[in-house]
């Protein structure tokens, strides 16, 4: 098992589960996060600390989420490793209540 990153982090991109992971399975990109799968060693202490409820385990996912599982594993494999807090996007606010983000979704050329 592993955890994802879901569309509810597009635009948030709030690093409060970054600061309790032990392992450092988070990537940062321009406007969301994902999780390597094969570094998350499921302890799940991420999970309750993101304020959008982003962070499901894969077992989980409904089945319109199911595409972050592979998205969360090829992104891992292109972003850098983010060991830190940071700030959240400036809109994150607004962003956390919308649904359905997946089309904002920024990927680096």
């Amino acid at each position: 098992m592993t955890f994802v990153v879901t569309d509810s982090c597009i635009q948030c991109k709030y690093t409060d589960c970054v600061a309790v992971c032990p392992v450092d399975c988070f990537h940062e990109g321009p406007n969301f996060l994902v999780i390597d799968p094969e570094a998350c060693i499921d302890c799940a202490v991420c999970v309750p600390e993101c304020p959008v409820s982003a962070i499901v385990a894969d077992k989980d996912l409904a089945p319109q989420q199911q595409q972050f599982l592979e998205l969360n594993a090829k992104l891992a494999r292109q972003w850098p490793v983010i060991d830190g807090t940071r700030e959240p996007l400036p809109d994150a606010e607004h962003w956390a209540t919308v649904e359905h983000k997946t089309e904002h979704l920024q990927m680096p050329c």
